[in-house]
C-alpha cells in the first residue's frame, strides 16, 4: 500500500480513500517504524505528520458521508491495541517533503495503470 499525494486525497476513489484510512490507522498503530519498501520514508519523519495526512483522509470521508471513530483524530491515538504517542512537540512540517511534483506524477500513473484517470485538480 502507499499513501497516495495529498493533492490526489478528494479525487481518489472510495476503495482507495478507504484504503487510505486503513492504511494511515495501521501506520499510526503497531505498524509503525516497521520496515515497509513503498511507505519507509514516513519513519524517517515526525508522526504527527502522518497525524496531518491522516487527517485530510478523514476529513475526505466525512465529506462523502463515512463515520470515522473520532479517536484517531486525536493526534496521540494510536488505536486500541497500541500506547499512546507521547509528542513534546509537533512537526514543523504538514505533508511529507517525498509528496513533491515527481511523487505526484508517479501517483497519477499509478492510478491510470488501475484504470483511474484524474484530469483536473485544483491547484494548491
Amino acid at each position: 500500500m502507499r499513501l497516495w499525494h495529498y493533492q490526489l486525497i478528494e479525487y481518489l476513489p472510495r476503495q482507495q480513500l478507504l484504503g487510505q484510512h486503513r492504511e494511515c490507522c495501521a501506520l499510526r498503530g503497531n505498524g509503525w517504524g516497521k520496515k515497509h519498501a513503498i511507505v519507509d520514508y514516513v519513519f524517517k519523519h515526525h508522526p504527527h505528520i502522518l497525524w496531518n495526512y491522516h487527517v485530510r483522509v478523514m476529513s475526505e470521508m466525512k465529506c462523502r458521508g463515512y463515520h470515522v471513530d473520532k479517536q484517531w483524530m486525536d493526534p496521540c491515538y494510536r488505536g486500541k491495541s497500541c500506547e499512546r504517542y507521547n509528542l513534546d512537540r509537533v512537526s514543523e512540517l504538514y505533508n511529507y517533503p517525498e509528496h513533491n511534483e515527481g511523487y505526484l506524477k508517479e501517483c497519477l500513473i499509478n492510478l491510470a495503470g488501475k484504470g483511474i484517470v484524474i484530469n483536473e485538480m485544483k491547484s494548491e
